[in-house]
């Protein structure tokens, strides 16, 4: 198990490898980055350098600065932490998306679509990956639960890139991209941007669909005749009319956008979605059990800021705005299974209280 060596002195991991480049020529950042001028669209992003960062770094030897994103961010424990976060249903069964496996289809939309317009994919993969590390617990509930404590209100994309993801040190165009994907806010900057807009509702209408379908909650034949007939009833079959739709209003005009026909299927979807999976009475009690809770752990740990397991929180003052801000970012950053265990060993939450499928054991 410590591999074979061969008459060069490398170690090979088999004893019996034949595998070989044809070549020993190493394609490193600065090549990629010249091949990027020959290949890539007259509108694509370009990485060069380090990147444009807060913090000034050298250059990496062999990524570009956007594959260096896409790492650090992949590597994140934010990252990590999108596996117990609720996508649709809290604590889901082992077939039911979470907000991890969510980033990652919308990984999958967004470089499929990049890679066809000649797009940086690297980039697109990059602010993929992290559109929702700003999420707290218990899906888009947090938001609200957590708004009354943040000026402006508590954006997950907003503060996904601005708070979460800020000691990464990641390129502008990547926080960007983070920072502006969600469709109430400005557009993002680059295209890479706009495509990560686009497969992120492609994604999540998708295979939200689907779960709530393995769940019982919907039926398949209940999907409005303009979405079976534009884009189909499996998740395969919507998900390539929507790309395809993509690229092919790009071949027409040269933006990021959609074909009016399938555009129109997407956002019929997207309703009924709402009005029968988001909306619906369940969704409505989740959200609250949800809302009370992260409120409560706000304001106990806000009074208590030396318990929060963060650097330097002791010395900050009990019920101060630093308090405040480091309260929100802890609760934020828990996973759902976290925050109901802290409720209930902190605040003697009522268990009947706590979102319906959870089990501590």
């Amino acid at each position: 198990m410590t591999g074979a060596s061969d008459a060069t002195g490398i170690t090979l991991a088999h004893s019996d490898s034949h595998a070989t480049i044809g070549t020993t020529d190493i394609v490193d950042r600065e090549t990629r980055e010249a091949m990027e001028h020959g290949h890539l669209a007259p509108g694509a992003t370009h990485a060069r350098g380090a990147g444009n960062r807060r913090i000034e770094e050298e250059p990496d030897r062999l990524r570009t600065c956007f594959e260096r994103d896409r790492d650090r961010i992949l590597h994140a424990s934010a990252f990590r932490r999108l596996a117990g976060k609720t996508q649709v249903f809290v604590f889901p069964d082992d077939h039911q998306r979470t907000r991890l496996t969510h980033a990652l289809e919308v990984a999958q939309v967004a470089t499929a679509v990049a890679r066809a317009l000649g797009l940086n994919v690297a980039l697109a993969e990059a602010i993929a990956l992290g559109h929702d590390c700003g999420h707290g617990p218990g899906g888009h509930a947090s938001e609200d639960a957590l708004s009354p404590y943040v000026p402006g209100g508590f954006d997950h994309a907003i503060w996904g890139a601005d708070e979460t993801l800020a000691p990464l040190n990641l390129c502008a165009e990547t926080l960007d991209g983070i920072r502006s994907h969600s469709w109430s806010l400005p557009a993002p900057s680059t295209p890479e941007g706009e495509v990560v807009s686009w497969a992120d509702r492609i994604a999540y209408v998708c295979h939200d669909f689907e779960d709530a379908v393995a769940a019982g909650i919907v039926a398949a034949d209940m999907l409005p005749p303009i979405v079976r007939d534009r884009c189909g009833a499996r998740r395969s079959q919507q998900l390539q009319t929507f790309i395809t739709a993509m690229v092919d209003a790009a071949s027409l005009t040269g933006s990021v956008g959609m074909t009016a026909q399938q555009a129109e299927a997407l956002a019929e979807f997207r309703r009924f979605n709402y009005q029968n999976v988001y909306l619906r009475p369940a969704s409505a009690a989740q959200a609250t059990a949800v809302i009370e809770l992260l409120r409560a752990l706000v304001e106990y740990f806000a009074d208590r800021p030396n318990l929060i397991e963060l650097p330097g929180a002791p010395g900050v003052g009990a019920g101060s705005d630093e308090a405040l801000r480091r309260s929100v970012s802890y609760v934020a950053g828990m996973t759902d299974r976290y925050a109901c265990r802290l409720g209930l060993t902190h605040l003697d939450w009522d268990p009947a209280k706590l979102p319906r499928g959870i089990g501590l054991v």
